[in-house]
Formats: structure tokens, sequence, C-alpha cells
């Protein structure tokens, strides 16, 4: 896919840097912190798509929700809770299903494995959508657009503009990514062009990657959009990142379900064309201010 260009936003205040290794802090056992993003409703038969459900999941009134709670603004944590955009789709899905989606913090790279071995039900984490992950037992239900942006230092002092700019230099990201993947790529073309080793530095959260930068042993991250633009914004009072050049390979974020969950995954997406259909979609865009990403409806493995 083309680069698009890159969207500004104005994002809520607070230091990013911190707020990350709170949620470093938070989501540093493997053993899964729970926390409830929804209450369901009294008569829960009564939600609107109640009846889509599983029997199983009925029954149990529990949907439970891997991700790693440590991606501001899609999730992270605050005084003690999942906040952001995945939690707030997660409370209105919830509501539209009439069942809790129970949000449990674990890393990344464990949360396909955690669907196969049914730990959890969903895995809703800025995951996105290709054919690799699809291949790997999981189906996707698409709800937010995001490409990859390049964070460098303020004042962008190596004077990078695109992936090319990166050649002969270390960069620093989160492992088990799609940016970590187009690093990858590039890194072969560095060396095919023969303009200098690219250094790729992959660490488990991207709270570590912002650290390696403003600590000078990396020159830049590759990040998703939205959460490159604000630890651009927030981190440092706005003083310490900045977002360069344009996004490359926008792609989609998918609700991850297994293949094996066809019912559960229909009912995810029927949520979410109904949460898109009256508004409150919109809504929960606009409160993070990044209804730039915005789908027109749900689509399951629209990735590519």
């Amino acid at each position: 896919m083309t680069a698009r260009s890159t969207r500004h936003r104005l994002l809520a205040t607070g230091a990013v840097l911190a707020a990350g290794t709170l949620a470093l802090t938070a989501c540093g056992s493997q053993g899964g912190t729970k926390a409830t993003t929804t209450q369901p409703s009294a008569a829960a038969s009564k939600a609107p798509l109640f009846d889509k459900l599983p029997a199983a999941v009925q029954k149990a009134g529990v949907v439970k929700v891997g991700s790693e709670v440590a991606y501001a603004p899609v999730e992270f944590m605050q005084s003690g809770k999942p906040v952001g955009i995945d939690p707030d789709l997660a409370e209105a899905l919830g509501k539209q299903l009439g069942v809790t989606f129970q949000i449990q913090n674990t890393g990344f790279d464990t949360l396909i494995t955690g669907l196969d071995s049914k730990r959890f039900d969903l895995a809703m984490s800025a995951i996105t959508d290709n054919k690799e992950r699809q291949g790997k037992g999981v189906d996707f239900v698409d709800y937010f657009s995001a490409g990859t942006s390049i964070l460098v230092k303020k004042g962008n002092p190596e004077k990078i503009q695109t992936l090319d700019d990166l050649c002969g230099k270390t960069v620093a990201l989160q492992k088990a990514t799609t940016n970590e993947d187009i690093a990858k790529e590039q890194a072969k073309k560095c060396d095919a062009d023969g303009k200098g080793k690219l250094t790729i530095q992959a660490y488990a959260h991207d709270g570590e990657a912002l650290l390696k930068i403003k600590g000078g042993g990396a020159v830049a991250d590759l990040n998703d959009f939205p959460v490159a633009a604000y630890n651009a914004q927030t981190s440092g009072g706005g003083n310490d990142f900045e977002v360069v050049g344009d996004q490359i390979q926008a792609g989609l974020y998918g609700i991850a379900v297994s293949k094996e969950n066809t019912q559960l995954r229909d009912a995810v997406k029927a949520a979410l064309d109904a949460l898109i259909a009256n508004g409150e979609y919109a809504k929960i865009l606009d409160k993070w201010q990044v209804k730039q990403g915005a789908v027109s409806s749900a689509q399951v493995n629209g990735g590519s």
C-alpha cells in the first residue's frame, strides 16, 4: 500500500513516558491482570444482540479479552484500570451483547497463542490484521485503520524523513509487531543499496524503545501512527519526541478470534456494525481524536 499523509491530532495532556512506565509495571506479570471494562445489563438477555452469542458465553456472561495494556492511546493503564480506544470499544460492544468484556493484561507476543489455548475468547490490542496472522488459526473483525510512523527525538537531530534515512543507524521498537516486519524489510534494502547496516533493537514493550531513543541509544522508533502521535504530544509535555515523514503501509486493526469460534466472531461483527450505525463508534474515536482511522463497516479478514 502507498504511504498516506500524517494525520495530526490534539490529544489529552500527560507524559506518556511516565504513563508507559506505570503500564510496564502493570503488565510485567504474564499471569494476566484482570480488569472489568463493562457491566452486564440487568437483564442481559434483553441486550440487542445477546441471542447472537454462543450458548457458553451467554451462560458465563463474560468475554475474556487478551490485551497488552501498554500502548496509549489504544490501551493503557490509568488509575489502576485499562483506558483508551480498545477498552471503550470493548465496553460498548459488551452493552450491545449483554455480557462483560473482561480485559486480561498480557504480553503482545502471547495473544495468538492465548486464543489457541482458550485462555482468551478474543484478543484486542492494536493487532494489525494480515494474511500471516490469519494463517495462524485466527479470524479478525476489523475496526480501525492505521499506518506506521517514524518517531524521533524532538528537533529531529538526525534529519530523518523516510525509512531510507535509517540506513546506517539504530532503531528501537516493539517486537512481534508489523513495525518490526517493516524494519526488517528496510534493513534488507539498506544492505542491498550499500547504504549501511540498519540495526534493529526489539523490546517486549514500546516504552522500552522510547527510553532508548530518549537516552540516545537509538535514533527512531517505528510505531502505529495513533501511538506515535500520542507519544510526541504528551511525553515530556511534548518536548521529547516528534513524528516525521508520512505514514507507511496503512492497514487494519482487528479483533482476533479463533477460527473455531465463528459464532462469537459474527456476534462481535454485528455488535461493531451496530455501534457504527448508532454513532457510538464515532463518539469513541472523537473522544481519543483518532476519527481519521474510522472504518465505514466491520469486515472479517479485510487485511492483506
